[in-house]
């Protein structure tokens, strides 16, 4: 495996305590918090210690419980908050032999049960939606409780690289916080990361436009905007800043080359929007279709790959690949931030699975541009980009799509950010 760099390796303590263990049979409960407990079935005692991506800290200090064996196959582990009831058979985990009660209210949960009183949480996306959009399960619900499946999902090794887990054995979190819901969310951080403090000035207001502009029009719409004295934070530059056309048959949503008939001397324009105008530069980004020979960086990101450049083969993306991610960030993006972008603005919405199961492509983008703009410890990182899945909340900044222009949608945005926090 290619070296991996050291801003991309990431300080976990994913191995819980021995004390808050308790295994029956092919059965593992780690009691992480009062309200909170991890459960696996694992018939070949091959139970998962790593970090995957959501949960990085499992080695919390557990809270005070007691374990009692009414009969050998039969189990009941006690919190202050919770009782959960076992028993093991050959089938491991269901309705009939996994049961939680939550203390306070009486209510219980039984393997596989559904949550009608879950608050939602959010959507990857909500492109050409029109007001109100389904949203799938948070962590917080009247119903009491909130189980999060980690069956399956990728983990870190010991460089932080992702890889297969190798096993789709049942790994619950069952958070049963009743209506504590600060609690739940904040000992969900607590295992799978804090929510990190942004920069200030993306604070400020952003511009965006969808629109193939020159440059001079751009800077003549910024002037306009500090005459009228209308503060700018970031000017977002959309998917014409590179080349579109193209001869090799690409639909040119992907681009690293700047189309110079538009933007004849970024170098300058870019410079004199940070010095003149005082505005953070963000690029659209499309990576899906890889790097093709049209593109100025092909002959370099070719050899990188050792692909012959003389065959003007396509180089495939494929961010699962660290010698290709070593890549992608060295050749194509570095040296744009060298002239003053400041943040990229992942626009994915082209696939969900990589050559890793369960790894979605976007999960692993905003992970690496989020730890790749901080790489050098001189700035706050940042990255601009769509939800991938729990774990993201340590990737801000989040953006919900590209959602229909009218009342309905505008209506459904504040419920949906809302939301969004479960």
């Amino acid at each position: 495996m290619p070296h991996i760099p050291k801003y991309w390796q990431v300080s976990t303590n994913s191995k819980a305590e021995p004390r808050a263990e308790v295994r029956l049979g092919a059965a593992r409960f780690t009691v992480l918090f009062d309200r909170l407990i991890r459960m696996e079935h694992a018939p070949d005692q091959m139970f998962e210690d790593r970090p995957s991506l959501a949960f990085w800290h499992r080695q919390t200090d557990p809270p005070q419980f007691s374990v009692k064996y009414p009969e050998n196959d039969r189990m009941t582990i006690e919190t202050a908050a919770l009782k959960l009831h076992y028993r093991e058979t050959r089938l491991g985990f269901t309705p009939e032999t996994l049961e939680i009660e939550i203390k306070e209210s009486g209510r219980r949960w039984r393997f596989g049960d559904n949550n009608p009183g879950n608050l939602g949480g959010t959507v990857r996306t909500v492109d050409g939606k029109d007001g109100p959009v389904p949203l799938p399960p948070g962590l917080l619900s009247r119903s009491g409780w909130s189980v999060v499946d980690d069956s399956g999902m990728p983990v870190l090794n010991q460089e932080s690289w992702v890889e297969n887990r190798g096993n789709n054995h049942p790994d619950l979190y069952f958070f049963g916080y009743g209506i504590e819901y600060r609690q739940c969310l904040q000992d969900f951080l607590a295992l799978s990361g804090q929510i990190p403090m942004i920069p200030r000035w993306a604070l400020g207001n952003w511009w965006s436009r969808y629109w193939e502009y020159t440059q001079q029009e751009l800077w003549k719409l910024m002037l306009r905007f500090q005459q009228e004295d209308i503060p700018l934070a970031v000017c977002v530059i959309d998917m014409d800043w590179h080349l579109v056309k193209n001869n090799q048959g690409r639909r040119g949503w992907t681009g690293y080359t700047w189309n110079r008939e538009l933007f004849p001397d970024v170098e300058q324009f870019l410079a004199d929007m940070h010095q003149r105008m005082n505005l953070r530069i963000s690029l659209n980004l499309h990576p899906h279709d890889g790097v093709w020979p049209h593109e100025q960086q092909y002959q370099a990101m070719a050899a990188h790959m050792e692909v012959d450049p003389a065959s003007r083969q396509g180089i495939a993306f494929d961010i699962a690949d660290p010698r290709y991610a070593e890549g992608y960030f060295r050749l194509l993006h570095h040296p744009h931030e060298e002239i003053g972008v400041d943040l990229w603005w992942m626009d994915w919405q082209q696939g969900e699975s990589t050559a890793i199961h369960k790894l979605d492509p976007l999960w692993w983008l905003n992970h690496l541009h989020y730890l790749d703009s901080g790489r050098d410890g001189r700035k706050r990182p940042l990255g601009f980009s769509r939800w991938a899945g729990y774990g993201n909340q340590r990737y801000p900044i989040g953006f919900s799509g590209d959602a229909v222009v009218s009342w309905q949608s505008l209506a459904f945005q504040p419920a949906m950010t809302a939301t969004a926090a479960n």
